[in-house]
């Protein structure tokens, strides 16, 4: 009786001594995820893209604006509204409709954020069409715009969380390198291409297009649909300017850029400015002209 006794104690030693090295586990496996309290929001996708690649380690990146919406005139729901109130960080990409409309709003709602603005620095384009002067948004269209906002957000990031510097430095001299990369890939592609020129239905390149000395041609002006007249004049500037690509975009309307595209002979290509993968995305725009 004795034995069965001590047998017992013995197996409740174990069982402790197990359990406590499972906490011990489990604690350490919670360790290596980026805990709940250090969540970043960021408005797009390729913001996601850049901030995972600098502090994707330390810090979780939640995108605001979901795929296939619109970041010009997109109107948040309440729980992603909950979800910027439980981040330590918005990064802004700067006067883009969305953070114009609520950034002011967000800030009001949540004084515990802190707010970075990606656009810093940036010499920033006045954008074509509109009456009022409003400053085109999309720098992340284009290489010196990617490094602005690489540059600003390294610079956020450890404001954030100085402990982690030198990690968020090396990241980002390895971002910089891929930047850099794809900037090689771009000229190669368009080195050869003669037609600078190219119809695009939200202008969404136009830090691209001057970069690379090309011709944006929008067939949305003022966010609105194009008239007839206007349609028709753009119909003659791009056989002028002997433009060979329309650029579709998956959130807007593509039947008149279907019916240029037949007065034209041009290539409808659909691209995605707000995808994940910078990089692919930029190559894949520059193979279209470059086709």
């Amino acid at each position: 009786m004795k034995y069965y006794q001590h047998n017992n104690r013995h197996n409740n030693s174990i069982r402790s001594c197990l359990f406590s090295f499972l906490l011990m586990f489990l604690f350490m496996s919670c360790r290596t995820q980026p805990d709940e309290g250090r969540i970043i929001s960021v408005t797009i996708e390729p913001q996601r893209y850049f901030a995972e690649k600098i502090g994707g380690d330390y810090f979780k990146i939640n995108t605001v604006v979901p795929a296939g919406q619109s970041p010009e005139t997109y109107d948040p729901a309440p729980q992603q509204m909950e979800s910027i109130g439980k981040s330590l960080a918005y990064f802004q990409v700067g006067a883009i409709g969305f953070e114009l409309t609520w950034i002011e709003n967000i800030k009001k709602n949540n004084p515990g954020v802190a707010f970075f603005d990606l656009s810093e620095g940036m010499h920033l384009i006045e954008e074509t069409g509109h009456h009022h002067h409003a400053h085109d948004p999309h720098i992340w269209s284009s290489i010196h715009g990617a490094k602005v906002i690489v540059k600003n957000m390294l610079d956020a990031f450890i404001a954030l969380d100085e402990e982690h510097a030198d990690h968020y430095r090396r990241n980002c001299e390895e971002l910089m390198k891929e930047i850099d990369r794809t900037e090689e890939e771009i000229l190669q592609l368009l080195k050869p291409v003669l037609s600078r020129a190219f119809i695009i239905y939200h202008p969404a390149l136009t830090y691209f297009a001057e970069e690379y000395n090309l011709q944006q041609l929008s067939i949305e002006t003022d966010g609105k649909e194009p008239t007839p007249a206007q349609l028709k004049e753009l119909v003659d500037m791009a056989r002028r300017h002997n433009a060979q690509v329309i650029f579709v975009q998956m959130e807007f309307d593509r039947k008149n850029a279907e019916l240029i595209a037949r007065e034209t002979g041009c290539r409808l290509v659909t691209i995605n400015p707000l995808a994940y993968d910078w990089s692919r995305e930029m190559i894949h725009i520059a193979k279209a002209l470059a086709e």
